[in-house]
């Protein structure tokens, strides 16, 4: 190691920085936020400083730097524009043994600032010893992307009680499992959903207790419609803690590869005319591997509410005795117009969007397609592909403007996305030309023509209608 790693207790301790502009007040900032009392010196200060020293928050200690800013200080900054300044302030400080940092100088440097990941009191302090600090700012945001947000509330809850927890479990290794018990049962998922005093009580429950077995449960995580980067920081963080998976046929190989190496992956997607897994199955392996103590992971494009049967899998486990919670997706209808360009309550064309899905006749019979057919708003269509032109007529006899404007877009947000632009009553004749296939989401509504103007992603095939007739 070129550094040896360590936390200082700053607090109550007096720190110097050398320097009064913008990079002296964000480490004046984290200074302060560490309990140190802050002297800042230079011959001027920004205002925000200006201000922190008229509220008695730091003092200073103006003109040019005198070597006496360094009596009784523990640490310093120099945190100036001019090297050989910084250079000065490094030596003196090296000469009466304290140590210094010199911003964006690590050779100057006797201690650096490492990239902080902050769940306090966890801190996680990422250095590359000055070699390429943007690195270290790269990994800081993977471990953000990654650490639950819990974590710190779990470690200060552990803290609170850690004397009853060493008296409880003298040996290291039942302690040990005792830990693990918090980080992977109820304790931490109770924090995480904001129930802090039953996450109190189901810590304190377990003290009288070995490390008991942890209990199986259920999440249902929204994928997405594909594109890795919309699968959320909540779904991403379940994905590497699963030990199961039972994933959709549309959850994109890119999300599948972002889950945990050694999880086990079930497939028990969906698509017409393919194979089909039916929903008691998928119920029945659910409960399986919850009862066996396992984290599964139920892994739904989209979003799991919305027409993912997401509400009745969780009703069918609780019923069972099985814990279950969500984490929301990106559905497809706001992810899909959004990679064409389309803003689907623009307010110059619609005042409502409805959501729909058309997978079958039966399924569309149902529907209130006199108010479907009403002017400004927008209709998004999930599964209609194969119903398009049944929906089409619907929707003209029911009174829609034939030259009502729609947007087919196929395999929404992946590098692969087409979008297919027209007029209502030419809808299923473009479809089969273009020869669109599923999975593809079918919007209809004035706002459908923001594609042409504002499609930012894949193709667009921009249709005119005399096409037909040739």
């Amino acid at each position: 190691m070129r550094l040896y790693p360590l936390f200082a207790d700053l607090n109550g301790l007096p720190v110097l920085v050398v320097g009064g502009g913008n990079v002296a007040e964000r480490k004046v900032a984290a200074l302060l936020e560490a309990g140190a009392v802050v002297r800042v010196g230079a011959p001027h200060l920004l205002p925000a400083l200006a201000e922190q020293v008229a509220d008695g928050r730091i003092a200073h200690i103006g003109g040019d730097f005198e070597p006496s800013w360094l009596d009784d200080v523990w640490l310093v900054i120099a945190a100036t524009d001019n090297r050989q300044l910084n250079a000065e302030v490094a030596a003196h400080a090296t000469e009466r043994r304290i140590l210094s940092n010199v911003v964006d100088d690590p050779a100057l440097s006797r201690f650096q600032v490492p990239a902080v990941v902050d769940r306090a009191p966890l801190t996680i302090g990422i250095s590359t010893a000055g070699a390429a600090p943007m690195f270290a700012r790269r990994v800081r945001e993977t471990l953000e992307s990654h650490l639950d947000p819990a974590i710190g509330p779990l470690v200060a809850l552990a803290q609170r009680h850690r004397k009853a927890i060493v008296d409880a479990f003298p040996d290291l290794a039942a302690r040990r499992r005792f830990y693990d018990a918090l980080y992977d049962g109820p304790v931490l998922q109770l924090l995480r959903h904001a129930r802090h005093a039953e996450a109190e009580a189901a810590l304190l429950d377990a003290l009288d207790h070995d490390a008991p077995p942890v209990p199986g449960s259920v999440v249902l995580v929204g994928a997405g419609p594909g594109d890795p980067g919309l699968l959320t920081l909540a779904g991403l963080r379940a994905l590497n803690r699963a030990d199961v998976i039972l994933h959709d046929q549309l959850v994109s190989p890119e999300v599948l590869a972002m889950t945990r190496r050694d999880a086990e992956r079930i497939d028990v997607g969906k698509r017409g005319g393919g194979r089909h897994t039916p929903q008691s199955e998928i119920n029945a392996l659910l409960l399986q591997h919850a009862r066996a103590g396992r984290y599964v992971v139920r892994l739904k494009g989209g979003d799991p509410f919305v027409f993912g049967r997401g509400g009745e899998e969780m009703q069918y486990l609780r019923r069972h005795g099985v814990a279950c919670t969500i984490v929301p997706g990106v559905t497809a209808a706001v992810a899909c117009a959004a990679y064409a360009g389309i803003s689907l309550t623009h307010r110059e064309h619609a005042q409502s969007v409805r959501l729909l899905t058309a997978h079958c006749k039966d399924s569309m019979d149902t529907l209130d397609w006199a108010a479907l057919a009403g002017e400004r708003q927008t209709l998004a269509v999930y599964m209609g592909l194969a119903q398009l032109a049944h929906l089409t007529e619907r929707l003209l006899a029911h009174g829609r403007d034939p030259d009502t404007a729609f947007a087919l877009i196929e395999n929404g947000t992946l590098p692969q996305q087409r979008v297919l632009r027209g007029e209502l009553h030419a809808l299923p004749a473009l479809a089969s030309m273009h020869h669109i296939e599923a999975p593809a989401l079918l919007i209809i509504g004035q706002v459908a023509m923001m594609a042409d103007e504002l499609g930012w992603f894949g193709e667009t095939v921009d249709t005119a209608n005399a096409e037909l007739a040739a």
